[in-house]
């Protein structure tokens, strides 16, 4: 396995990013740019003003509303993983069943992993959430929720998998908190300040 270093998702990254998620014809589901979790764009005034997709995502992150930590292998990127607040990243699945069952809102959300399809089985997933984790613990720390597929050991196709798995949680430190639809779950863990 290449040594891996892992870049945040900014204006300087965003080539590296774009670059990406153009040779996967979108980030696994047709054309998306990963702002299926962040606010409609009605609900921050740009419907007219700025188009879906890249657009919007590119937006984002020159407005420093979108942060991910980004996988590289050399200067390639290869992974990331989407991470920022409920206000940044409001949009989840079931949220009626996750809202029921929520005590305390989290500081920050992972909703999103992806891998290059060249670089699957790598490991490059627990990589991209441990470097979620250390950006972060950077920027202060806080309680940390993901929401990943619950395979029961069920072999799945990487392609569905945007959240990753229980397991790949579970190795990172995360605890199990209650199920969340059908085949996910709430994982949360505590990430001290740096």
């Amino acid at each position: 396995m290449s040594e891996y270093t892992i870049k945040p998702l900014s204006t300087e990254t965003w080539d590296a990013f774009a670059r990406l998620c153009e040779k996967h014809n979108g980030m696994g589901f047709g054309q998306c740019w990963c702002t299926w979790f962040h606010p409609r764009r009605k609900d921050v005034g740009l419907d007219a003003d700025v188009e879906a997709g890249r657009p919007y995502k590119e937006f984002l992150v020159r407005e420093g509303r979108s942060h991910a930590a980004l996988v590289f292998d050399g200067d390639v990127a290869i992974g990331w993983c989407q991470y920022g607040p409920p206000a940044e990243l409001p949009s989840i699945f079931h949220k009626k069943e996750y809202e029921a069952g929520l005590e305390s809102p989290p500081d920050y959300r992972l909703t999103c992993i992806f891998v290059d399809r060249n670089h699957r089985h790598e490991g490059v997933a627990a990589v991209a959430v441990q470097g979620a984790l250390d950006l972060i613990a950077q920027a202060g720390g806080g309680v940390v929720e993901a929401y990943p597929q619950d395979t029961a050991g069920k072999r799945i196709s990487a392609s569905f998998l945007y959240s990753a798995t229980r397991s790949t949680f579970e190795k990172a430190g995360f605890g199990y908190e209650r199920p969340k639809g059908k085949n996910h779950c709430v994982m949360c863990k505590t990430v001290p300040p740096e």
